[in-house]
Formats: structure tokens, C-alpha cells, sequence
């Protein structure tokens, strides 16, 4: 099993997706849940093109942590 971390962002009339351990994978979609739904979906065909050309999947290395400034 493997565990990715995404970052979305809310764009002007939609929302993208990216995952920093996974180049290229990315996704948007009209709403929160609609680029969730698409980023789950893209990850498993990354993962599963780099299983098919026999590449290591990556092991997740990224994290996220908000910053509060009062």
C-alpha cells in the first residue's frame, strides 16, 4: 500500500490537484471533492505506468503542516 500527499488549490472557477512525490501527477476538477476524486484516480494510473515500465514506485517523503502568524 502506498500513501501520497496532495496539495489543492483553489484556482479561479475550479480547483487542481498535485502530488510533490509523484512529478507530473496531477488533476483538477469544479469542486473540492470532483479534484479528490480525479487525483485518487490519477495516482493509481501513475503508479500504475511505473509498475508496468518496471520503475520504483516512490516511498512518500513529503508532509504538510500549516503556519500560524498572529
Amino acid at each position: 500500500m502506498h500513501r501520497f500527499l496532495i496539495v489543492i488549490e483553489k484556482a479561479n472557477k475550479n480547483y487542481s490537484a498535485y502530488s510533490p512525490d509523484l512529478p507530473g501527477c496531477i488533476a483538477t476538477g469544479l469542486t473540492r471533492e470532483a479534484v479528490e476524486h480525479n487525483m485518487h484516480e490519477a495516482i493509481e494510473l501513475h503508479v500504475k505506468g511505473l509498475k508496468e515500465d518496471k520503475l520504483p514506485v516512490p516511498e512518500s517523503s513529503s508532509f504538510a503542516e500549516y503556519v500560524v502568524i498572529k
